[in-house]
């Protein structure tokens, strides 16, 4: 007798899993309170009974955005490289950055809480996020267009301080400066020659 295969989850839970991390990452990002869990059923137009079959908890729906947000930074500095020079793949990628910052604003309050409790790895996305940039800061050292004597930390760092001032929707004009200048800082410097604006 043949054993039965064991099935993966049918296209429409899988579909509808995707649809409700979508949603949930667009609320988080947009809100400045934590959404109800009801609210973000809705909006993913699920009943909430599907939206408590994929995340039982809010803290399994937090760590599920929060694990997909770090793999598309991660995903997402690999990608880049392969479309973009290096100093454009990191420019693009702070954008990204920024993006899952902001992601974390309506969903702080249960993040920090899972963090506090060892939920979540702070340390853990702290080395994949570094790995990340590490992997563009490589190729721009190998190319000669990134210094080489900036580490990883102190690129994540400067995100952090300019998100942190100008991470709102209305500072977007302030941070694309920001990022601009902190650009300006990752290019080696021709001596004798100062830099020709575009």
């Amino acid at each position: 007798m043949v054993a039965p295969r064991s099935r993966g989850p049918r296209a429409d839970a899988t579909r509808n899993r995707r649809q409700l991390l979508d949603v949930a990452t667009r609320m988080f990002a947009s809100a400045e309170d934590e959404p109800s869990m009801r609210a973000i059923a809705q909006a993913a137009g699920v009943g909430i009974a599907t939206l408590y079959r994929h995340f039982p908890t809010r803290e399994s729906l937090v760590d599920a955005v929060y694990r997909d947000q770090v793999s598309k930074l991660t995903a997402g500095a690999r990608e880049l490289l392969t479309q973009l020079d290096p100093p454009a793949a990191l420019r693009r990628w702070m954008n990204l950055f920024g993006d899952w910052i902001a992601t974390k604003n309506g969903m702080l309050d249960t993040l920090l809480a899972m963090v506090e409790s060892g939920e979540i790895a702070h340390a853990d996305t702290r080395t994949e996020l570094l790995a990340a940039i590490d992997g563009i800061l490589e190729a721009g050292r190998a190319s000669g267009e990134l210094r080489a004597d900036v580490p990883a930390g102190d690129i994540a760092a400067a995100l952090i301080g300019i998100f942190t001032v100008a991470g709102s929707p209305e500072h977007q004009a302030m941070a694309a400066r920001l990022l601009d200048l902190l650009m300006d800082g990752l290019q080696p410097c021709v001596c004798g020659q100062p830099k020709v604006a575009e």
